[in-house]
């Protein structure tokens, strides 16, 4: 398991497990003993709640970012994966953490992503440049 995301009231943990042979996004809850549900259906990592808890957002193996609407409860619900868009040149993951970020009302996303092979030109650092500029 690995990749968790902790839903805003603390109660649910999203994570990603091995568990059916594939990398699949479970919920359980947090902390100790309770419920658990495997949320995505095609495979899925990099979970993210969105700022009130009521979505639940992962990536697919084909680089779809879904949305799972969550009904909160004594028993949470989570209804069907929606597919919302086609992040296709996200990077590839090389590490375990997340390649995207969603604002708190989940309506909009930053996601990391290539530019080709293009070279990026020259970067100037500028150390101290208020006394430089006569500013100190």
């Amino acid at each position: 398991e690995y990749g968790a995301s902790l839903s805003p009231d603390g109660a649910l943990m999203a994570y990603v497990s091995w568990e059916s042979g594939k990398e699949e996004v479970y919920v359980q809850t947090y902390p100790g003993a309770g419920g658990k549900w495997r949320i995505s259906t095609e495979g899925g990592r990099e979970p993210a709640w969105r700022g009130d808890g009521r979505e639940l957002f992962y990536v697919s193996p084909a680089r779809q970012i879904f949305a799972v609407p969550v009904e909160r409860g004594a028993t949470p619900k989570f209804s069907l994966p929606q597919e919302l868009f086609d992040a296709g040149a996200m990077i590839p993951s090389t590490v375990n953490r997340n390649r995207y970020v969603v604002t708190r009302d989940g309506q909009r996303f930053l996601v990391v992503t290539r530019q080709g092979l293009a070279r990026v030109g020259a970067t100037t650092v500028v150390l101290d440049w208020l006394a430089a500029h006569g500013k100190r």
